[in-house]
């Protein structure tokens, strides 16, 4: 006697997520985009300090150029980041979107979670903003929700261990 091969998987739903990243994000991308513009710039600078009347003539300009930019990016970038990076967590699945330029829309289901794991960099402690990394058994990697509450992030870690922990499999 046969048995009827299982059902096949129900497709989870394809759905922008509900949640924004907190408002303080965009302070967190600007300066670390700052800081990413000051290290550019700084050894430019140094050289044009050390090498006085002797420095290339194009080498004030690069040095211009960087921090115009740069200064630019942190301004303008983190603004967009904020309104594209959405986050949401049900009882089937973790949805991401994030990215600017190029645009990634992640959906890790439930089942398939490993590991959960919070990140506080020491900008984000200063900003009390964390990251949620949920790690799948994908080989796309793990799924993260940056800029979030350091309060929202534990809470949110909790929740997905919790709804984890309920969900049958071995989670590969």
């Amino acid at each position: 006697m046969q048995t009827a091969p299982p059902p096949p998987p129900t497709a989870l739903p394809l759905r922008p997520p509900a949640h924004q990243v907190h408002p303080r994000a965009v302070r967190w991308w600007q300066l670390r985009d700052v800081l990413g513009t000051v290290l550019l710039t700084a050894p430019q600078l140094a050289v044009l300090l050390v090498l006085g009347a002797d420095a290339p003539g194009w080498l004030p300009v690069t040095a211009g150029v960087t921090a115009v930019l740069g200064l630019a990016y942190a301004l303008v970038v983190p603004r967009i980041l904020y309104r594209i990076h959405r986050w949401e967590v049900t009882g089937e699945a973790v949805y991401t979107l994030s990215g600017w330029l190029v645009r990634e829309w992640r959906i890790a289901p439930i089942s398939r979670v490993q590991t959960v794991d919070t990140e506080h960099g020491p900008l984000q402690q200063l900003l009390k903003l964390a990251s949620v990394t949920v790690t799948t058994a994908s080989a796309r990697g793990p799924v993260t929700i940056r800029g979030l509450d350091a309060d929202d992030a534990a809470e949110l870690a909790r929740v997905l261990t919790e709804t984890t922990q309920a969900v049958p499999g071995d989670a590969t």
